[in-house]
């Protein structure tokens, strides 16, 4: 959400409010209220292309852009209504200074089709260069029975592009873990050409959606190798990977302060050479592990291989697993039924939205465990598969 909108003047601007507050009178609404509109924009944005859509009587989720641009307090203005004030200010008296952008930080993972994601809120990390609209905390948790939203990150500069870079930036330095978070994509989006160009639609996301969640390359602080060298290489340990005895996982300590050899960013190797005297970086985890935080994106850096794993959904074993918590809303296959790639074959209902659970190939419904209105955890057996043949 922004404002001001970069497809419409001043001029077309005046039609939109006039237009809103015919609609209040009609209905002798007093209050703060949301006034929508749809555009057809296919032939240019004119006044006489735009039509009423629907009136919502209270603050939306995108007020503060409003505020921001004009300097007042919607909320308090709300709160003086309702006790019988009259409104602080005319229509005529409202003035509007630069550029803001809201972007809605969420709890989901953009790689992964957007699947929110739930868990503790272990580390939290927000801006404070940006506005912050937050009802979470660090050490608070996200659970499947609301919307998936963290906080809302609210930029405004004398620009849209100034804006919109401020927004990229204030994304980019978001850290959360170990929840998965949109920040990353939220920072492409707003730093993307064409979105700073202001050519944007319906279909941005879609037409560009490799790049927006293609995974980063991770950025490896030396420090935070530093700090996980340093935890796990203890001489008194012969079996650390990181002294000398470990050499079977390929690691070298040479000369103080330098060590070589492969640590594991997300369980991807990465070989090179780490200087253990540079400054500790990261988040510490329990087990040894350190998480590093880059342009909005968590990575979990270890000394040894971590152990592979099946993730929700996937097929191991013929096994479909529910991704999070949730509630099984429809089932739409029984044991025996043959499917193909792609079939649903379980709905779950988590956070205001349903999700399907598909057949990652074809086969044969061998065990159906899960009914409707079953409450289930993450990692849920739902249905197990068999191929034919």
């Amino acid at each position: 959400m922004e404002a001001q909108s970069p497809g419409i003047d001043a001029e077309r601007r005046q039609v939109l409010c006039d237009a809103a507050v015919r609609a209040a009178r009609a209905v002798d609404y007093q209050g703060a209220g949301t006034v929508e509109f749809i555009a057809d924009a296919s032939e240019g944005l004119r006044a006489d292309r735009v039509w009423f859509m629907e009136m919502n009587t209270r603050l939306q989720v995108e007020h503060p852009v409003t505020e921001a641009v004009t300097g007042l307090d919607l909320v308090e203005w709300q709160l003086r209504v309702a006790s019988g004030e009259p409104l602080p200010l005319r229509q005529v008296q409202i003035m509007l200074s630069g550029h803001a952008m809201e972007a809605r930080l969420y709890a989901e993972d953009p790689s992964h089709g957007f699947l929110p994601s739930v868990g503790p809120l272990t580390h939290l990390r927000l801006p404070d260069f940006v506005r912050v609209d937050a009802g979470v905390e660090e050490g608070g948790e996200v659970t499947p029975f609301y919307d998936p939203m963290i906080a809302k990150l609210i930029a405004h500069a004398d620009t849209r592009e100034a804006a919109a870079a401020r927004l990229a930036d204030a994304a980019r330095s978001v850290e959360v873990w170990p929840v998965k978070t949109n920040a990353a994509f939220l920072a492409r989006c707003a730093s993307h050409p064409d979105f700073v160009a202001g050519r944007i639609d319906t279909g941005f996301i879609e037409a560009r959606i490799e790049a927006l969640i293609a995974p980063p390359k991770p950025s490896i602080p030396v420090g935070a190798v530093a700090k996980l060298v340093r935890r796990a290489a203890r001489p008194s340990e012969a079996s650390s990977p990181w002294s000398p005895l470990g050499a079977a996982a390929g690691l070298r300590l040479n000369q103080a302060p330098v060590a070589s050899g492969t640590i594991y960013a997300d369980g991807a190797p990465v070989v090179a050479a780490f200087d253990l005297g540079a400054p500790a970086a990261g988040v510490d985890l329990t087990d040894g592990d350190v998480v590093v935080f880059s342009e909005g994106v968590a990575t979990r850096l270890s000394a040894t291989r971590p152990a592979e794993t099946a993730g929700a959904g996937a097929l191991l074993d013929g096994a479909v697993l529910t991704p999070m918590p949730g509630r099984i809303v429809s089932v739409a296959v029984a044991e025996g039924d043959t499917v193909t790639a792609g079939q649903a074959l379980v709905v779950l209902e988590a956070m205001k939205m349903e999700h399907a659970l598909v057949a990652p190939a074809e086969g044969r419904v061998k065990e159906l465990r899960v009914a409707v209105g079953d409450q289930v955890t993450e990692g849920t057996l739902a249905v197990r598969l068999e191929t034919i043949g």
